[in-house]
């Protein structure tokens, strides 16, 4: 993850960008999705940061995802998910438990994101596409909920 300051500096700019303020109420948010250890739901977050108003958290949650400071992730449970931007953290995929609704981040060895990059630059070449990213989700059931 980058170093607070360069992250607070980078957030900071993200949000003048799009003449937003780094209000308290967004470092409290943050704060939050920076002490979890993975994707976070708004009940979640509220619960790890008490002086959050759930109105003024969801209406901060979508104006950092606007500015490109958060990633909601949305799989088909019951909340999504939180993250800070990938391009703020570290590059990533997820698992995710079908059964639960849990999102664990996962870090692939370096030889095997080289290999996905090269396969889906040759995929998105065929169709005429320049991808500038990737994403990966594996879908599934967690350890928890099938011991």
């Amino acid at each position: 993850m980058v170093a607070t300051s360069e992250l607070e500096r980078a957030i900071n700019d993200r949000l003048a960008d799009h003449d937003l303020r780094y209000t308290s109420g967004r470092r409290a948010i943050v704060e939050g999705l920076k002490r979890a250890e993975g994707p976070i739901t708004l009940p979640e977050l509220l619960e790890c940061s008490p002086d959050l108003a759930q109105s003024s958290a969801y209406r901060n949650l979508s104006l950092l995802e606007g500015a490109g400071v958060v990633r909601r992730l949305v799989h088909g449970g019951e909340h999504a998910h939180f993250e800070l931007a990938e391009s703020l953290t570290e590059h990533h995929h997820h698992l995710i438990c079908e059964s639960c609704g849990q999102v664990r981040d996962i870090t692939l060895d370096a030889g095997l994101e080289r290999t996905l990059d090269r396969s889906f630059d040759e995929l998105a070449a065929n169709e005429g596409f320049t991808p500038t990213h990737h994403t990966v989700d594996v879908y599934g059931v967690c350890g928890d909920c099938t011991g």
